[in-house]
């Protein structure tokens, strides 16, 4: 239950005691973004953590649909307080976005460690805008999966075959009028909350330089939201972080390249208990 009142939906995966992680998806997304790497994760040894961000999901809707990035960042660190040790905190776009927040302005830290998946302090805006049209472009859903699964298809093309019914159904909701729509609540996209991420880029830069956990920034090779120059401003910022740029994957990487994506992330998990001090370490950027 968040501090006003909602109930959000977590999921727990692993054995307890171990190294634990808490997964935030992005703008428009749910938990189940992360499935593949969850179960792999768990399957090693790991304690994953997974929810859906108010609004979306299985998690409550807000009465009156005012919703604001504070709210997000007061559920997520909420969710790592309640935890028995601070976890590696793994997210994406706007996950990644309130963990890099919370990370630079809270005492003690409330991560052991960032990953960063496909997001900056500062981005390209076209790739966001391209984001939003998609969201915005069926308010009156869809007439059945298989419309849903054309859209999504067309969205992006880059991916072999369609969605199935089966793959659809947590991402859809059936109406009154019997069409399906997504899983969000419309609200997200009518208030003021597009508008703040803008206004939340200086706080984001203020932040990122008091970022002092280990930090691992994985971005899309074909990401048309996270660029060469975004990146090289963050490694400025966050000089100890290190960048992987993972091949084939657009800002939707974990979908794109799940494999890779999963690999990355153990691989820095096992490297978290024999680091150096973060501060001690040198950033560097490679192709995964």
């Amino acid at each position: 239950m968040t501090g006003d009142g909602l109930r959000l939906a977590v999921e727990t995966r692993g054995v307890s005691g171990t190294s634990t992680l808490l997964f935030a998806h992005g703008f428009g997304q749910t938990r189940g973004a992360w499935g593949g790497t969850v179960a792999a994760l768990a399957a090693q040894g790991c304690r994953c953590v997974s929810y859906d961000a108010r609004g979306h999901g299985e998690s409550g809707r807000l009465p009156g649909g005012d919703y604001h990035m504070q709210q997000f960042a007061d559920d997520l660190l909420d969710l790592a307080r309640s935890l028995p040790k601070p976890p590696v905190l793994v997210g994406a776009s706007m996950g990644g976005l309130l963990g890099l927040a919370a990370a630079g302005e809270t005492r003690p830290p409330p991560f052991r460690a960032l990953v960063l998946v496909d997001i900056t302090p500062r981005w390209e805006t076209r790739g966001v805008e391209r984001i939003l049209a998609f969201m915005q472009a069926h308010p009156d859903g869809f007439g059945g999966y298989a419309e849903a699964a054309e859209q999504i298809a067309a969205y992006l093309p880059h991916r072999s075959g369609r969605k199935s019914e089966e793959q659809l159904r947590p991402l859809l909701r059936e109406g009154a009028d019997g069409r399906l729509r997504w899983h969000w609540d419309p609200a997200l996209l009518a208030g003021d909350l597009v508008a703040e991420s803008e206004r939340y880029q200086p706080r984001l830069f203020a932040a990122a330089v008091q970022v002092d956990v280990p930090v691992l920034l994985l971005s899309g090779e074909h990401s048309d939201v996270v660029s060469h120059a975004t990146v090289a401003e963050f490694l400025q910022l966050v000089p100890h972080a290190r960048h992987v740029a993972v091949a084939g994957a657009t800002h939707m990487v974990a979908g794109d390249a799940n494999d890779a994506f999963t690999r990355e992330i153990a691989s820095f998990i096992q490297s978290l208990d024999g680091a150096p001090a973060s501060g001690a370490r040198t950033a560097r950027s490679q192709q995964a």
